[in-house]
């Protein structure tokens, strides 16, 4: 009988009713749905990790030395230590760099959007702080530093474990140029 309805089938073009294959045809189906929702799922889990924001290379603890020229010209050798939290598309960063005789301690809090940075900043040791502007991308970043008489330009380059920092100020000292590596 099943072998008549087969060829009734077949004459008309049509495939014979089959449930055991009918179901085995929905398990592969949704077998291969199932997979091939599982490497979407870990190609976009991949590529959302790859690059969760511009400052992702900055996060961690970095050490080095520096120079400060003050406002006098005199210049003074500087150690360094910063950190940088990174939760995503924003940093906070604690910069504090001494020499014999002078000190400064530089945070920002800042955020970003596409390749452009603002936020706020201030340098704890003097009671001074304001907004930060400023454009980044590959590592690279340049901002302005703005406060009631006080104005810095800041260079920040990284490349893998080395930093280099570079500020140019018209206010409580003249600029400083400092490495650090991870």
């Amino acid at each position: 009988m099943a072998h008549q309805q087969a060829y009734r089938a077949a004459v008309d073009g049509k495939h014979p009713v089959n449930k055991t294959g009918r179901l085995a045809e929905t398990f592969a189906y949704s077998r291969r749905l199932a997979s091939a929702a599982a490497v979407f799922l870990a190609a976009s889990t991949a590529l959302g990790h790859a690059d969760p924001g511009l400052f992702t290379g900055l996060a961690g603890q970095w050490s080095g030395r520096g120079t400060v020229t003050l406002e006098d010209g005199s210049r003074e050798r500087l150690r360094c230590r910063a950190t940088y939290t990174v939760p995503g598309a924003s940093m906070l960063m604690v910069l504090t760099c001494a020499s014999d005789s002078y000190k400064f301690d530089l945070r920002a809090d800042v955020v970003s959007a596409g390749s452009n940075i603002s936020g706020k900043w201030s340098e704890t040791s003097r009671n001074v702080g304001g907004d930060l502007s400023g454009r980044g991308g590959g590592g690279s970043f340049q901002v302005v530093a703005i406060a009631a008489g006080v104005k810095a330009n800041i260079n920040l380059r990284t490349t893998g474990n080395k930093q280099s920092i570079a500020i140019r100020s018209e206010g409580f000292f003249r600029g400083a140029d400092i490495s650090l590596s991870k």
